[in-house]
């Protein structure tokens, strides 16, 4: 018979709690190797998210690149397949001015190529600014001169010398006019008529 002493029970208890402190400890290992995976796994996959994000980005900028060069170099497309019937027009006047002494007919043709031209900007947003008979506008108008009238009021534009466009509201060219100012007779005129009161 075999005799059990307290330092083999010892041992055996040992023995017992090491295979289950092994056990929990390859399990721990098995666990953090698990959830190590699992997130190369995600780090992965971000990473591939991320490569594709900045791949698209990079497309994307150069298509929004070449689409500004391409807006820019045919953005005036339709106006010039517009203005083009126009200046087929102006062939055929001159070749019918070559050709014609009716000088008439020549004025009538030269008013409807301009009439044409006028309408063809129009419908592009091209509008004339009135500038005869207006209030002067600094924004509108450039004064090439000062005239004396007593015919206009003060600061009246009298004439146009060239005429202002703009394009959607916003000025493309102003007009150049001359405008009114009093002139003396007015203004004794006026203080007389103050002093008589």
């Amino acid at each position: 018979m075999v005799k059990i002493t307290n330092k083999d029970t010892v041992s055996q208890e040992e023995q017992l709690f090491a295979s289950q402190f092994e056990d929990r400890g390859s399990k721990q290992e098995s666990e953090s190797k698990r959830k190590l995976e699992e997130a190369e796994r995600k780090a992965a996959e971000n990473y591939d998210k991320y490569m594709r994000a900045v791949a698209e980005l990079d497309n994307f900028k150069k298509r929004a690149a070449k689409d500004k060069a391409d807006a820019i170099a045919y953005g005036n497309e339709k106006l010039i397949k517009d203005v083009l019937p126009i200046l087929d027009s102006l062939e055929r006047a001159s070749e019918h001015a070559c050709n014609s002494a009716d000088i008439e007919a020549f004025k009538e043709g030269f008013k409807l190529v301009k009439d044409q031209l006028l309408c063809c900007l129009g419908k592009h947003g091209v509008e004339k600014i009135e500038a005869v008979g207006a209030d002067f506008n600094p924004h509108l108008h450039d004064a090439l001169l000062q005239v004396e009238s007593e015919k206009h009021d003060d600061s009246k534009v009298v004439e146009e010398f060239e005429k202002g466009y703009l394009l959607h509201g916003r000025l493309l060219k102003p007009a150049k006019v001359s405008v009114a100012k009093w002139t003396k007779k007015e203004e004794k005129k006026d203080a007389s008529a103050l002093i008589d009161r």
